[in-house]
């Protein structure tokens, strides 16, 4: 078997000849009349997409669905206007699809990796609290074995910041230590700020679902959404315990910092932030979000498609990316 395929390393002119996960296959029709397919391929390292399979082609991609793993061979070239281009893999021979039972399809999804740095973060952090009453709260998701594992396995998007397996768990994890650095320095409830940073994106866990095709939302995921759905969550799991662990008051406190974390609505959020803590919260997932989009981008060679400084314009963040010449020693 070649060996690994790094996606994001290839340039113009390689040879592909490897396994890849099929994430979508788009049906087309020319001006025309004509049908062609688009495939989106994929491993860990990232995705490409298929130069068009044109209506002469077409039993080249028979059986490539979203989530199949098949055997593709061709070359990278590179498509588009100047200044937009994008590399595209040319397809030489037709795919080989692979039995179902002959590989593990989650091989081919991007992941965080180990987790046990990060769970060690918020546990020891979720310890460190001084309110009695917040770490009850936290235990509630935290302390339950079933929702870790759940937790942990959940991306932070289905194609955006943080898109891997455990993306969630490393996302809360950097807005934790993000909005707990700046309570601590506007003199902001750090306890609650904490709080709410771990529970602000807990609706995620029922509103993404990791499978063959890679991250997709769950019916609850699209018709209410993963705000909404952790604010569900927090009263369910508040409800199914004997004694009230918080008063009415604290409960609007993390309700509201859960459905203002958007910042607008939208964003997604109900309602803007009303307190100190909410709005750090609120920025803090920002930084993390955005500070990732922005390393991802100039990782990309798709941003870069002729080199150069300047990215295109990069649709996760409306903008371009400067990615500078020079070191700082």
């Amino acid at each position: 078997m070649p060996p690994s395929l790094n996606l994001a390393q290839l340039g113009v002119g390689d040879r592909v000849q490897h396994e890849l996960l099929v994430y979508d296959r788009a049906e087309k029709r020319t001006n025309t009349g004509d049908p062609f397919v688009i495939l989106t391929l994929g491993n860990a390292s990232g995705r490409i997409e298929t130069a068009p399979v044109w209506s002469n082609q077409l039993d080249w991609v028979d059986g490539a669905d979203s989530g199949q793993v098949v055997q593709a061979i061709g070359n990278v070239s590179l498509y588009g206007r100047s200044g937009s281009a994008k590399r595209q893999l040319q397809l030489s021979a037709p795919l080989r699809l692979i039995p179902a039972g002959e590989t593990d399809v989650e091989r081919f999804l991007p992941s965080v990796g180990d987790c046990t740095r990060l769970w060690n973060f918020v546990d020891r952090t979720r310890g460190e609290l001084q309110s009695t009453t917040l770490r009850r709260v936290l235990d509630l998701f935290f302390g339950d074995d079933a929702f870790r594992v759940q937790f942990e396995r959940a991306p932070g998007s289905t194609c955006g910041h943080h898109a891997k397996v455990g993306g969630l768990l490393l996302h809360v994890a950097e807005v934790t230590h993000i909005a707990r650095e700046t309570a601590r320095t506007m003199r902001a409830n750090v306890d609650l700020v904490v709080a709410g940073a771990l529970l602000h994106d807990v609706g995620k866990v029922e509103a993404y679902r990791v499978g063959p095709g890679g991250f997709t939302y769950t019916p609850c995921g699209l018709l209410v959404g993963h705000v909404v759905l952790g604010v569900m969550m927090l009263e369910r799991r508040l409800a199914a315990v004997d004694e009230p662990v918080c008063t009415e008051g604290q409960l609007l406190d993390l309700q509201h910092m859960i459905l203002s974390h958007h910042g607008k609505l939208e964003y997604g959020s109900p309602v803007q932030p009303m307190t100190p803590e909410a709005e750090i919260v609120h920025r803090a997932d920002e930084a993390s979000a955005k500070a990732t989009d922005m390393m991802e981008a100039l990782d990309d060679p798709d941003a870069f498609p002729e080199g150069g400084e300047l990215s295109k314009r990069v649709w996760r963040l409306g903008r371009s990316v400067w990615k500078r010449s020079h070191d700082w020693e």
